[in-house]
């Protein structure tokens, strides 16, 4: 099975710069999108041969996500159930027969870190919802977690350190939720690749010259990762400032 996961940056706007061609070129068994920045009554395009479900903020034009899947789910649920983290449309979990699917966009937490505090709840509160899917079968978690890990998971650690996105709160974080029986799959695959980034500012020529972040993540239950065949970034792909990524489970 191919699941792929690509913040658009709004689907509209990914759709006049070539979302559909990279989407059929890559014939995923499921897609899953962050930051669609609209409601699906919106939507004058179609995804023949997929189911759709979409989860999209009450303020328009903002976050939101969605997943297309050939396979259809034994269930599906919306957010995370807790009402201050689900009017922003940021979860989606899909229930499969081996695993759970959790597309995931966290919050970003702003200039000057603004948001931070209630960043950190939504931490925890995201590492309990995902703890107890995972007591029931296996979790595969993917979306733009809005954090970069480890230095080596962005081009310039030191002039960013304690900025939003790789703050030691924020790091220390998915350092917990990994500890807790999950395991980053591009950094199993490779753990010491420099370069690989999947989102880069819009300023200053950043993705020319791959001054990027890699903050999208494929996160896998510890027991299902011997199931986990491959994790890939397809940077070369643009329409958006993220780039997809992607994993291959048998």
């Amino acid at each position: 099975m191919k699941i792929i996961s690509w913040n658009v940056n709004g689907l509209r706007s990914a759709m006049s710069k070539g979302f559909m061609e990279f989407f059929e070129d890559e014939q995923a068994e499921v897609f899953c999108i962050q930051e669609t920045k609209m409601h699906h009554s919106q939507a004058e395009f179609s995804f023949p041969g997929y189911y759709e479900y979409w989860n999209s903020a009450q303020r328009k034009g903002y976050s939101g996500t969605a997943v297309f899947t050939r396979i259809k789910p034994i269930s599906v649920s919306f957010g995370m159930g807790i009402e201050k983290h689900d009017t922003e449309g940021r979860i989606i979990t899909l229930e499969f027969d081996e695993f759970f699917l959790v597309n995931v966009y966290s919050p970003n937490s702003q200039q000057e870190l603004a948001r931070l505090s209630y960043r950190m709840e939504w931490e925890d509160d995201f590492k309990e919802y995902v703890k107890a899917l995972d007591c029931i079968k296996p979790v595969v978690i993917c979306g733009d977690l809005n954090v970069a890990h480890k230095e080596i998971d962005l081009k310039n650690p030191k002039s960013n350190r304690n900025n939003a996105g790789f703050t030691d709160e924020e790091r220390e974080k998915l350092s917990y939720l990994l500890a807790s029986g999950f395991t980053d799959t591009y950094r199993h695959f490779y753990p010491d690749r420099e370069g690989a980034y999947t989102w880069w500012s819009y300023m200053y020529g950043a993705r020319s010259r791959n001054a990027g972040w890699r903050i999208d993540y494929f996160i896998v239950s510890d027991r299902l990762l011997d199931k986990v065949s491959s994790a890939e970034i397809y940077s070369e792909i643009g329409g958006s400032d993220h780039c997809p990524v992607g994993i291959e489970i048998f």
